[in-house]
C-alpha cells in the first residue's frame, strides 16, 4: 500500500509471544485457480470474466521436478499459484494440454537470481521459431524497511503470440534451454485481430512517434494529446518508448489497437495532481522497467488524478511500482477489464477522496503489496467498490484491503494465494498516517471467494486469517456485513477479528451471514480483539483444529462475543489454551487437567488504578498486578474462562517481593454461565497474603461448581484501600 510516500504498510507491530509454525505440505490444496482445469465449481460465481484460461504447470505433463506445496515465507513454492510449480533444468520440458482455442500464451515463471535465458516453445511437437524470453531482472525484490519482509517477488510473466491457432486438446510444450526455469502457470488466449484507427482520431505516428521503440516518442504523444482535445489519440500497433511522464491529460481518449499490439514502454505514464477529467484510456499495454521498489518515486501507470468521469479499460499494465496510485479528484472513475501484472507494490490504491469509483472485472497477479486497496488518507473514500476482480499471488500484503472509508463495497471477487503479511480480504482501521478517516457507514463484503488465503505474519509470530476485520488503530464501529463467502483451503483461519496494533480496540457491528468454509488449516473464527459478531448459516467441513479461537489481546482488554444466528454447522468447539496457537491440522488436543484455566483469558474489572489493569492478573507474571480503584470498596474483578468449567480450586497471588507487607483481603467468589447472572460460590471471608509464605492464598470451591465467568468481589484490604491480585489461577483439581 505504497505510492510516492514513504509510508510502510505491513501490519508490523509485534503483538505477543504466541506461536504458530509455518504450515507445510500437510495442508490440503485445490487443484487449480481462476478457471483452471479442476477448479472448484463454487469459484465460477466470483472473479472476473477473463479472455484466457489458465492451466497450472503441476497439472501438466513434465520431465521436470514438481515443487511444493509450501506456505513458508521466502520459498519459491509459497509464491506460486496453488503453492506448487514445476522446476525445469536445461533440456527438461513441461507440456500443457490446451484447454481452449488460442493463438497466444502468457507464462508465469521464475529463474534464479541474476540469470536470464529463454524457453523453446513446441506446438504438437513442432518447434516454433520464436522463443519465450525469461529473466530475473524484475524479480527478487528486497524491502528491508518493511518489518517482516524478506526477499520476495520471485515470479514474472512473459507472453508470446504463437503465430498460429491451436485448438482444445492440442499440446504446447515449454523446454528449458540455457537456464533453470520454474514454470508456475500458463494462460492460453485467443487474441483478436488488431483494431483499426477510429475515424477522426489523431495518430501518435502522425506527430512523429516511432513504432520501432528506437526513438523517443514522448513529445509526439504530448503533441497528439494537445491536438486531440475532445477526441481520440490513436496508438497504432508497435512499440513506443517514452522517457518522461505525461501530464495535463484531460478531455481526451487514448486508444490502442489492442493490448497485445500497441505497447508503450515507460515506467511513468501519467503523473499529474489534477485534471478536469473525461479521460479515457483503453486497449494498449504499458510495460515499464521497474526492477526495485522506491516509494519516493512515482513509477506508476497513473500517479495522481485522471479527473472526474474518466475510465481505464482493456489495458495490460506490467513491470511498474504501482498500477494506479490515485489521489485528488477521481470521482466516478471506472477501472475495468485490465490486466495488472508484476508490480513491486500495489496494483491499485485509491489514496483518499475517491468518490463513486468502480474497479471491476480486472485480473491482477504478482503484486508486491496490496493488489487492490482503498486508503482513506486526508479524506474518506466513499461509495466506491471493488467488484468481480480476480487476484492471484500478492506476495507481501493483502489481496484486497480497505483501510477506512465510508459505504464501501467489496463484491464478487476471487482472491487466491496470499503470502506474507496478508489476508485475502482485510477490512481495517490501520491508518499509517494522519489525517485518516476510519471505517464508517456500511461496509459490504459480499459474494467473495478466497482460496488458499491468509498467511503467517512474522511480526506477530502468528497467522492472519483469510478474511480479516482489524481495529488496528481505532475501534471498528461501522456496520460490516459479510455475506455469501466461500473460503477454501485457508492454511490457517477463515475469519479473523483482531486489533493488529496491539492496543485492544474493539471490533463491533459485524455480521457474517452465509459462508462455506472448506479445509481450513486451524479454526473457522480467530477472535483476538474484544467486540462481537453474529454468525448465521456458516457451514464448515474439515476444520483443522477447532471451531473457534477466542483469546482477545491484550489479555484483559475485554471479551469477544460470538452470537449464533442459526444455521451454523461443522465448527463447534473452542480452542482450549490461549497460551498456545493451534497448529494446522492439529485438532483440539485433550486439555491438561492441571492447567491454569484463567491464564491469558479476557479479564475486566469495575475499576483500575493507573497502569494496573485487569489483564495483569492473568498474564502469567506474578510481578505485575491488578489494582482496583482506590477507596471505593467493594470492587470486583472478572475473568471469562471461554467455556463452562468445573472449577475446584483458585490460587490468588500478590507479588512475592518482601516489599509487599502482609495483608488480609476479604473476598467473595461468584460464578456465572451466561455473563449476566451471577451466584455466590464461596461467601465473603478473609484471605491472608504474607510474603513469608509466598504471598498466596488458596480458595477451595465446592464440588459440582460449573462456571464460565469467575468473579472476585473484594470488600476490604488491610494493606491498601483497594483490591489487589497479581495472579488469579483457576484449576479443575481440588
Amino acid at each position: 500500500m505504497h505510492g510516492t510516500t514513504s509510508t510502510t504498510r505491513s501490519g508490523s507491530i509485534p503483538r505477543s509471544a504466541r506461536r504458530l509454525s509455518a504450515v507445510g505440505a500437510a495442508v490440503a490444496l485445490a487443484a487449480g485457480m481462476l478457471v483452471a482445469l479442476g477448479s472448484p465449481a463454487a469459484h465460477a460465481a466470483a472473479g472476473a470474466s477473463l479472455p484466457f484460461t489458465s492451466v497450472e504447470a503441476e497439472s501438466a505433463t513434465t520431465t521436470g521436478t514438481k515443487i511444493g506445496p509450501d506456505y513458508t515465507q521466502g520459498t519459491l513454492a509459497s509464491e506460486a499459484s496453488g503453492r506448487q510449480a514445476v522446476r525445469l533444468a536445461a533440456g527438461q520440458r513441461v507440456e500443457f494440454t490446451v484447454p481452449r482455442a488460442a493463438n497466444a500464451v502468457n507464462v508465469s515463471y521464475s529463474v534464479p537470481d541474476g540469470q536470464s535465458g529463454s524457453l523453446d516453445v513446441y506446438v504438437d511437437g513442432t518447434k516454433l521459431a520464436q522463443t519465450l524470453p525469461v529473466t530475473s531482472k524484475y524479480s527478487y525484490v528486497d524491502t528491508g524497511w518493511i518489518a517482516g519482509a524478506r526477499t520476495h517477488h520471485f515470479y514474472d510473466n512473459s507472453r508470446l503470440l504463437l503465430g498460429r491457432d491451436v485448438q482444445a486438446g492440442d499440446k504446447v510444450a515449454l523446454v528449458a534451454t540455457n537456464v533453470q526455469v520454474t514454470v508456475d502457470v500458463a494462460d492460453f488466449e485467443q487474441v483478436a485481430r488488431a483494431a483499426t484507427q477510429p475515424a477522426g482520431s489523431v495518430s501518435v505516428t502522425a506527430k512523429g512517434a516511432d513504432p520501432s521503440g528506437q526513438g523517443d516518442s514522448t513529445q509526439a504523444f504530448r503533441d497528439a494529446i494537445a491536438a486531440a482535445q475532445g477526441g481520440v489519440v490513436w496508438i497504432p500497433p508497435g512499440d513506443y518508448r517514452l522517457t518522461s511522464s505525461l501530464s495535463g491529460v484531460q478531455n481526451v481518449t487514448l486508444q490502442g489497437a489492442g493490448d497485445w499490439y500497441s505497447v508503450v514502454r515507460t515506467s511513468r505514464f501519467i503523473d499529474q495532481s489534477n485534471s478536469s477529467g473525461n479521460v479515457h484510456i483503453k486497449d494498449f499495454a504499458v510495460i515499464g522497467e521497474v526492477t526495485e521498489r522506491v516509494d519516493s518515486s512515482p513509477d506508476n501507470f497513473v500517479n495522481g488524478s485522471l479527473g472526474p468521469d474518466s475510465s481505464v479499460s482493456g489495458m495490460w499494465i506490467q513491470h511498474l511500482k504501482c498500477g494506479f496510485w490515485l489521489m485528488g479528484n477521481n470521482d466516478d472513475l471506472v477501472v475495468e477489464n485490465n490486466r495488472i501484472l508484476d508490480t513491486t507494490a500495489d496494483g491499485l490504491n485509491l489514496n483518499g477522496n475517491a468518490r463513486g469509483v468502480r474497479v471491476r472485472g480486472n485480473f491482477l497477479r504478482n503484486q508486491g503489496d496490496d493488489s487492490l486497496a482503498m486508503w482513506s488518507l486526508n479524506a474518506p473514500d466513499t461509495n466506491s467498490s471493488f467488484e468481480n476482480n480476480t487476484i492471484s499471488q500478492p506476495n507481501l500484503a493483502n489481496g484486497i484491503a480497505i483501510y477506512g472509508g465510508t459505504d464501501i463495497t467489496v463484491r464478487g471477487n476471487l482472491v487466491s494465494d496470499t503470502n506474507a503479511l496478508g489476508s485475502g480480504i482485510a477490512i481495517s482501521n490501520q491508518k499509517f498516517l494522519d489525517p485518516f478517516s476510519p471505517l464508517a457507514g456500511t461496509i459490504t463484503v459480499d459474494g467473495n471467494t478466497l482460496v488458499r488465503a491468509g498467511a503467517m505474519n512474522p511480526n506477530w509470530n502468528h497467522p492472519m486469517g483469510a478474511l480479516r476485520v482489524d481495529s488496528y488503530d481505532s475501534a471498528v464501529n461501522a456496520t460490516v456485513n459479510i455475506t455469501d463467502t466461500t473460503i477454501t483451503d485457508s492454511p490457517y483461519s477463515a475469519f479473523e477479528f483482531v486489533s493488529g496494533g496491539g492496543h485492544g480496540h474493539p471490533v463491533k457491528g459485524v455480521t457474517v451471514d452465509g459462508a462455506t468454509v472448506k479445509n481450513t488449516g486451524t479454526v473457522v473464527v480467530q477472535a483476538e480483539a474484544q467486540g462481537a459478531a453474529t454468525f448465521r448459516d456458516v457451514t464448515a467441513t474439515t476444520v483443522g483444529a477447532a471451531g473457534v479461537y477466542n483469546c482477545p489481546y491484550p489479555s484483559g482488554s475485554g471479551s469477544f462475543t460470538l452470537t449464533d444466528g442459526g444455521g451454523n454447522s461443522g465448527w463447534a468447539g473452542t480452542w482450549d489454551d490461549c497460551s498456545t496457537w493451534p497448529q494446522p491440522g492439529q485438532g483440539n488436543p485433550d486439555p491438561d487437567p492441571n492447567r491454569n484455566l484463567a491464564k491469558g483469558r479476557p479479564a475486566t474489572a469495575t475499576g483500575s488504578q493507573d497502569v494496573y489493569t485487569p489483564g495483569k492478573a492473568v498474564d502469567g507474571d506474578a510481578g505485575s498486578y491488578w489494582e482496583s480503584t482506590n477507596n471505593a470498596f467493594p470492587q470486583s474483578w472478572t475473568v471469562d474462562l471461554g467455556s463452562g468449567q468445573a472449577v475446584r480450586r483458585l490460587v490468588l497471588k500478590l507479588p512475592p517481593s518482601t516489599a509487599w507487607g502482609a495483608r488480609t483481603q476479604t473476598v467473595t467468589v461468584l460464578g456465572s454461565t451466561d455473563g449476566s447472572n451471577y451466584s455466590t460460590v464461596v461467601g465473603a471471608r478473609g484471605y491472608r497474603f504474607d510474603p513469608a509464605t509466598g504471598n498466596t492464598a488458596t480458595v477451595a470451591l465446592p464440588a459440582g461448581t460449573t462456571l464460565r465467568w469467575l468473579r472476585l468481589s473484594v470488600s476490604a484490604n488491610t494493606g491498601w484501600p483497594a483490591g489487589q491480585f497479581s495472579e488469579v489461577e483457576a484449576y479443575l483439581t481440588p
